[in-house]
């Protein structure tokens, strides 16, 4: 298939779903679903190459999509669908492969909160504090989730403190989740402190951990679609860890519902246009510390669109937003023509920006189509038209993660050491701003 990677199974059987599609079922799997929970579109491609299809027993089902199977008990492909059936059966597409991530997501973290602080101390593991800004509600049926699901009216602030194994006792670029919480410092990510702040409270702990880490620069992290509060956290840690990032992290998690399924996906979307106002008041109480002297924004998938929003809301009129100096977008699950509409409103005086996409991205390809057909930034090919003209008028960086290769193409940015992370600490370490060199599209090798 033309720009996608094939997956890797081992003791799949396969299921027929209710979507009418043989999908599978596995006893065992090697996929790395980490904040990809579309990534079950490992059955979905976009490719048109005829000898690709017939190898696949793909049909094409609605323009632009289609779909492995349905595959009879013989093996043979069951047709083409009816043309009137094609909308419905795109839907049915989704709801299938949402259900899909779903079970298998069960396998790759906790199902009850992690965030119960253990008192057990390894003297090798490294600590990683995480200031938050959050729209969630208190929990109240897990000690563990310490912020639920639900939205809050008000903007509440906590601190969690994360230790991650040593190097040698991890794979970098992962999260070792806890097999039961509190975990084993000395092999697992485990919560060493939790606790909720009031405003006043989060402004001094931005100052403590600014000097204590002989640090001026923050970094505001804001989640993707499918993500509980712990989630975020631990993906935070995991991220500025393995990076080795010289910044104060932040985090602004809004309420995503936490669970791969078309619903969700549409009430996610719909909450997450309206977190902008609440992410530009996190910014503001940053911005007024003494003790940050910088800002860089990092956003992934639907979380760019909180992000934009508060930059639509607050950038064109200065002020606030004084030391906000950098935002990359990570397989921002946005359309183009929408990001650049929101680029060029923002005028001269905006941050500089840095696109990371992969081509491939395979649940970018199916929110394009959940939207209907819209493409989506964080998969384009920077070098076709309009893409390029348009990137290069705004002068944005783009980093192009294609040819990294791994089985997440929504979320390698995340796991590969080299590119984000790589990236962000040395353009920081050297005090260079994200976009200055605005003159190509970096290739990752």
């Amino acid at each position: 298939m033309a720009g996608l990677r094939q997956p890797t199974f081992r003791g799949w059987q396969r299921r027929r779903l209710t979507a009418g599609l043989w999908l599978c079922r596995g006893t065992g799997h090697s996929m790395n679903l980490g904040m990809s929970p579309l990534y079950a579109g490992y059955f979905v491609t976009l490719s048109s190459r005829t000898s690709e299809r017939k190898k696949l027993r793909a049909r094409p089902q609605s323009p632009g999509l289609q779909i492995w199977g349905p595959i009879r008990p013989n093996g043979k492909g069951a047709g083409r669908m009816h043309p009137g059936s094609r909308t419905v059966a795109s839907v049915q597409v989704a709801i299938a492969l949402l259900v899909v991530a779903t079970c298998c997501s069960c396998t790759i973290r906790p199902l009850q909160g992690v965030l119960v602080p253990s008192d057990e101390i390894v003297e090798a593991a490294a600590q990683v504090p995480i200031l938050v800004g959050t729209t969630r509600a208190r929990s109240s049926s897990d000690a563990g989730e310490m912020f639920s699901r639900e939205p809050s009216d008000e903007l509440a602030f906590g601190q969690v403190t994360i230790s991650i194994p040593p190097d040698g006792s991890r794979a970098v670029g992962e999260i070792q989740w806890p097999i039961s919480p509190p975990g084993d410092p000395r092999k697992e990510f485990v919560t060493t402190s939790a606790e909720y702040l009031d405003r006043t409270a989060f402004e001094k702990a931005v100052t403590t951990v600014a000097r204590s880490k002989h640090r001026s620069k923050a970094m505001v992290f804001i989640h993707g679609f499918n993500n509980r509060f712990d989630d975020a956290v631990y993906r935070y840690a995991q991220f500025v860890e393995d990076g080795r990032l010289p910044v104060i992290p932040v985090l602004f998690s809004w309420p995503s519902q936490g669970a791969a399924n078309l619903g969700s996906y549409e009430h996610d979307r719909k909450v997450a246009m309206q977190s902008g106002v609440s992410l530009s008041q996190l910014l503001a109480v940053v911005t007024s510390n003494p003790s940050v002297n910088e800002i860089t924004l990092v956003c992934h998938s639907m979380g760019c669109l909180v992000t934009l929003d508060a930059l639509r809301v607050k950038v064109p009129r200065g002020g606030t937003m004084s030391k906000l100096k950098n935002v990359a977008l990570v397989a921002p699950d946005v359309a183009f023509d929408e990001f650049i509409k929101v680029v060029e409103g923002m005028g001269p005086r905006r941050p500089r920006i840095g696109l990371f996409l992969s081509q491939d991205d395979v649940a970018l390809k199916i929110s394009k189509s959940i939207s209907g057909g819209t493409n989506r930034v964080g998969d384009i090919n920077p070098e076709e038209e309009p893409y390029k003209s348009a990137i290069a008028r705004q002068k944005i960086l783009v980093f192009d993660l294609t040819h990294l290769g791994g089985d997440d193409s929504h979320s390698r940015a995340f796991d590969a050491i080299n590119t984000v992370m790589g990236m962000l600490e040395r353009r920081l370490a050297q005090g260079q701003q994200l976009g200055e060199d605005t003159s190509r599209t970096v290739s990752a090798k």
